[in-house]
């Protein structure tokens, strides 16, 4: 009988029909029932602890006896297969792994045609072209494209297009046509082979992809920063110091244009900064945006001491790590491979070279093994393919250390 039925009997309910002890009820069953399941997880929890005990002692005592326990876990990923087998043939000359993973379909392309030797793994080529941005610094501030094809061309429309007024009822006239250039720059094949004893391919110690990354970064590097200041453009890359040079009021294209410093071998004795100067304003306007100074060390040594009119210095250091020097406010990129001031030299270059100077090369990078020319030493032959030209010649003007 609820308590209802009961006041309206005339009678009080009782303490089993009162709210409140049924609610007492409930509540003590649930912490009586929440109680059991608390036990049991902790009897549980108990009997995991003591199966996770017993198993490090078994696995303590095997690794005693000499029994190698599995590794569950590491804190980095498993080797790929392409850099074990790509070591192994440098080190043994094996070749089974790299051609296994082309006949399994990986798409790793490493076998190359018929002329022998494999593409180096992705992860040693990036090695190579990481020091390699870092040494060649004119790729630092050029054009750089990756081709697939033997050479890369650049399409450049140097002339304007003809323009004219005219009235509602004029007729108009014919303007003249804009004149597309096309730059053909071809790839070469540059080369290096370094070479080791067996012996110490033999080491397991030594990181032999490492030290052949380092060994060919450091000589392609060279001869990428030489070829693309410098380069005939026969047989290798042409350098923008190899074009035709005219002085800068008689510029026309497939030259380069340059001003002078009015005297042989050195800047003029009077007002020797004006020549730097007249360098940057010899550069159109749109070029000047992005336009970079080049010289090598000894230049930059000599101009850095100039100062204007009000005793300031033209040269500023880079006010951040890595950030560049400044010569009126422009950045400076010190390349070795320029030449030294002397007569007539062409010792300092400014201009927009992401426009001005584009390098081509395929992304890959081959490497044979030769294990019998050099005996007992191992050779490496490793080839790439690159080319670079001057792309816009409007781009890139010169200061000339003579006086016409």
């Amino acid at each position: 009988m609820s308590e209802t039925e009961a006041m309206a009997a005339g009678r009080a309910p009782t303490a089993a029909q009162h709210p409140v002890a049924e609610v007492k009820a409930a509540l003590t069953g649930f912490l009586t029932e929440f109680a059991a399941v608390h036990a049991e997880l902790r009897t549980r929890l108990q009997q995991q602890e003591e199966r996770l005990t017993m198993l490090d002692r078994k696995h303590a005592r095997l690794s005693a006896a000499g029994v190698a326990r599995p590794v569950l876990s590491t804190g980095h990923e498993a080797e790929p297969l392409h850099r074990k087998a790509f070591a192994a043939y440098l080190r043994t000359g094996e070749d089974e792994g790299l051609r296994g993973l082309v006949l399994e379909g990986k798409g790793l392309s490493t076998l190359t045609n018929a002329e022998g030797g494999f593409l180096v793994d992705p992860e040693t080529s990036e090695s190579i072209r990481g020091v390699l941005h870092a040494s060649s610094s004119i790729r630092a501030i050029a054009n750089v494209v990756h081709v697939e094809a033997t050479s890369y061309d650049v399409l450049v429309d140097h002339s304007e297009l003809g323009s004219g007024w005219a009235t509602e009822a004029s007729v108009v006239a014919e303007t003249t046509t804009p004149l597309i250039d096309r730059i053909s720059i071809p790839l070469h094949e540059l080369s290096a082979m370094p070479k080791a004893s067996q012996r110490l391919l033999d080491d397991s110690a030594f990181d032999i992809e490492s030290w052949l990354a380092a060994r060919i970064a450091e000589r392609f590097a060279r001869a990428e920063a030489a070829a693309f200041v410098n380069g005939t453009g026969t047989g290798t890359p042409k350098g923008f110091l190899a074009h035709t040079k005219v002085v800068n009021t008689s510029w026309a294209w497939n030259s380069l244009g340059y001003v002078f410093t009015g005297a042989n071998g050195a800047f003029a004795a009077s007002n020797p900064a004006d020549r730097i100067v007249d360098l940057v304003y010899a550069l159109d306007a749109p070029y000047r945006a992005g336009a970079v100074f080049v010289m090598n060390s000894k230049t930059a040594g000599t101009v850095r001491k100039m100062k204007d009119g009000d005793g300031r210095f033209l040269w500023s250091d880079g006010l951040a790590a890595g950030e560049p020097a400044r010569l009126m406010g422009y950045p400076v990129l010190v390349a070795e491979d320029m030449p030294d001031i002397a007569t007539n030299s062409f010792s300092i270059a400014f201009g927009d070279f992401r426009a001005g100077y584009t390098i081509a090369e395929r992304p890959d990078l081959r490497v044979l093994r030769d294990p019998f020319s050099a005996k007992p030493h191992v050779l490496f032959y490793a080839t790439k393919r690159v080319g670079g030209d001057v792309s816009d010649f409007k781009a890139i003007k010169l200061l000339k250390f003579g006086t016409s």
